[in-house]
């Protein structure tokens, strides 16, 4: 992970003193790491006494985050057209405006800042972007404690929660992860407690999500000498077992433990005419050229996107791209 440098915390100062207003958003489909560090950001905000709007177009499905939906609108807050010029928006944890989802209002001509470590991020102008980073919410930190200084304990805990959501729990992280953890030691100093965080991300699963784990484990396949493991839930599977505390994390950590598994492929049928999909891969195979192919993004081992079509089809397209690298 690099240190943000004095000419991008120059940069990010510069961009909220043109300011008087703030829309902050982070991407559709929410996780830790996008919502606790939208949250790490409101507390920038307030402490410089700079008005904003928290933007999300949900859904807030997993667990951990649940609670925060009520920090969060989906519909932008009327501003005049004098009120407007002065406005900037902030993304978080995405580069990509489609990533944004369903958000009544209109982003056009606003003045933006992003602030990501998606490898697929490709923007030079108003941004902080480290795609050596696990998490941008190690961004977030980096940008309190230059600006403000010492971490209050609600920012340390927010911080803390979506470095714990990206990393794993840390088990994602590599011998390059030094910095991480002293980063992470500063949070828990500030307050952060790392027991308390566990139990907030790995408990409070509904039942429903444990039936809905057993029946996408008995649909897998595996492909290509067994490398890639394959499966899928249809609208069938949503309308019976909800999709309240969702857990594709567990689905992917247990197909990639299995012996032989380079990578995972999933598919949901959101709707008639639209399917997600989820990528996760060992070291080797980087998902997020194979997600940047259909319009997705994401990082070397985990991925996703959106696209048009039904399951057997939308499967096929994309075991095609897995097929030349495995």
């Amino acid at each position: 992970m690099q240190i943000i440098s004095d000419e991008q915390i120059a940069d990010f100062k510069a961009f909220l003193e043109q300011h008087t207003y703030f829309y902050v958003a982070g991407h559709k489909d929410p996780d830790g790491d996008a919502i606790y560090s939208c949250l790490a950001m409101k507390d920038i905000l307030e402490a410089l006494n700079l008005s904003y709007q928290l933007l999300s177009a949900g859904p807030f499905k997993r667990p951990e985050i649940r609670s925060k939906a009520k920090y969060f609108s989906n519909e932008m807050i009327f501003l005049s057209e004098p009120e407007r010029k002065k406005a900037g928006l902030i993304l978080l944890d995405c580069s990509e405006f489609s990533r944004l989802g369903e958000i009544e209002g209109d982003f056009k001509n606003l003045d933006t800042f992003i602030i990501d470590h998606h490898k697929t991020a490709d923007v030079e102008k108003n941004s902080i972007i480290d795609p050596s980073s696990p998490a941008t919410a190690c961004l977030v930190q980096q940008i309190y404690e230059k600006i403000l200084g010492e971490l209050p304990k609600k920012t340390a805990e927010s911080l803390f929660f979506g470095l714990c959501t990206d990393t794993g729990y840390f088990r994602f992280l590599n011998t390059d992860s030094a910095e991480v953890f002293r980063q992470a030691a500063r949070l828990v100093e500030a307050g952060a407690n790392p027991r308390t965080t566990y139990d907030e991300i790995t408990g409070g699963k509904p039942y429903a999500t444990r039936k809905l784990l057993g029946i996408m484990l008995d649909r897998v396949e595996r492909r290509y000498k067994n490398k890639l493991a394959v499966t899928y839930e249809t609208m069938e599977d949503t309308k019976r077992w909800g999709q309240d505390g969702r857990d594709s994390d567990a689905l992917y950590s247990m197909l990639l433990s299995v012996d032989g598994i380079e990578a995972v492929l999933f598919v949901r049928q959101d709707t008639d005419l639209t399917c997600t999909c989820g990528f996760r891969s060992r070291d080797k195979i980087d998902v997020s050229v194979i997600a940047q192919k259909f319009g997705g993004g994401g990082h070397k081992n985990a991925a996703g996107l959106s696209i048009d079509g039904k399951i057997p089809d939308v499967l096929e397209k994309i075991c095609a791209e897995f097929k030349k690298v495995l």
